[in-house]
């Protein structure tokens, strides 16, 4: 993601804009963009809530860079739960301040950890076909739960 996304609160919110519409450029759908779009999501919100929308926009903002939604490509439903997870529990005991804060902490914290699921699965989750369509448990850490009931991961 790139710095200045992160660098105003209407920076963000522009950012957030072209994810929402489809006109965002594919190559600024990074990791640390999904973790940004998390962490705004999530400030003022919960998991429960947030999934549904995440798992919407990021379907719909595949397909409108011309990607496609396949048990091989697009949308993954474990991972997208997992981070969700991860960044909800990370801001929880944080408490940033505001929307910008969050995202600018959980992409400081997480952006360059694309591979901490590995932590938590065994196999190759990222190319598992059943684990694209639902979610799969983590076999190796579990994640905790928080205090809304989802699981979390751990303290961070």
């Amino acid at each position: 993601m790139r710095p200045e996304h992160l660098a105003t609160p209407e920076a963000l919110e522009s950012f957030l804009h072209g994810f929402e519409q489809g006109t965002l450029a594919k190559s600024e759908w990074t990791h640390g963009a999904h973790l940004a779009a998390a962490a705004y999501y999530l400030f003022d919100s919960d998991f429960a809530a947030i999934l549904p929308l995440m798992r919407a926009r990021i379907s719909a903002f595949n397909l409108s860079v011309g990607g496609v939604n396949t048990a091989t490509s697009g949308y993954h439903e474990t991972l997208t739960q997992f981070w969700l997870l991860i960044v909800a529990e990370f801001l929880r005991q944080r408490q940033p301040g505001s929307r910008l804060e969050a995202a600018q902490q959980a992409v400081a914290v997480f952006g360059q950890a694309r591979t901490l699921h590995t932590l938590y699965y065994s196999g190759d989750v990222v190319n598992d076909a059943a684990a694209r369509r639902q979610w799969r448990q983590p076999d190796l850490l579990p994640l905790p739960e928080n205090r809304a009931g989802n699981q979390a991961s751990p303290t961070i």
